[in-house]
């Protein structure tokens, strides 16, 4: 016999969606280190609630991330589709999950997760190896991208901009887009010439506060 799961009352379904929202910012700021406390809280509910509408914290950051796993997959089915130029493919698809990832830190902290993080991530890095496998296959046989580049350097790319929107993010939040095209140009077969950098390195101050507050996050 089929189980009918009942719709939530409407002050849970309220609740569900403010402890959702809060997560969602909570988890932007901070990453997946924050505490089922501190989402309770931003939420405006005791932290009671929010156990009754997720078992744990992991129960909620798989709540709120499955839509960004799709969106994270509708930008690799774009750079898929894209057969007229393979290396556009491949960068245009760097950038768009770097986007993600810096202004998401949470997002950044579960893409980047051990290898024995939850099943759904093991499960999401399995179905997308392959395809991200193919956009540098098609970028190399085009000639575009360097014939020794796989897959995990990709994921040391996205760990070195990761890196750089963390240390840079309250002073200059679009500095991993320098870093980026710096990258793109070294990762390239061959360059004409090299590509303009889309913003300005960081000045002494900014890099001075930068420093700071990096320090101050690693205590």
């Amino acid at each position: 016999m089929a189980i009918v799961q009942r719709p939530l009352r409407a002050d849970a379904a309220r609740n569900r969606a403010r402890l959702l929202a809060a997560a969602r910012a909570v988890f932007a700021e901070r990453g997946l280190d924050a505490t089922m406390d501190e989402v309770a809280r931003r939420a405006g509910v005791g932290v009671g609630t929010a156990y009754r509408r997720f078992r744990n914290r992991d129960d909620l950051i798989a709540a709120l991330f499955e839509e960004r796993l799709e969106e994270f997959m509708g930008i690799l089915d774009d750079a898929l589709a894209d057969t007229d130029d393979p290396w556009r493919a491949l960068s245009g698809f760097l950038e768009r999950t770097m986007e993600m990832q810096a202004e998401d830190r949470g997002f950044k902290d579960l893409l980047l997760q051990s290898p024995d993080g939850p099943e759904r991530m093991r499960r999401f890095r399995a179905e997308i190896r392959p395809l991200v496998g193919e956009v540098l296959r098609r970028a190399q046989d085009a000639g575009e991208l360097r014939a020794d580049v796989d897959g995990r350097d990709v994921l040391v790319v996205s760990l070195m901009l990761g890196a750089v929107a963390d240390f840079a993010s309250d002073v200059e939040p679009q500095l991993w887009r320098r870093s980026l095209t710096l990258l793109l140009d070294g990762l390239r077969a061959q360059r004409p010439d090299t590509s303009p950098l889309p913003i300005g390195p960081l000045g002494i101050e900014q890099a001075d506060r930068a420093m700071a507050a990096w320090r101050a996050g690693r205590r």
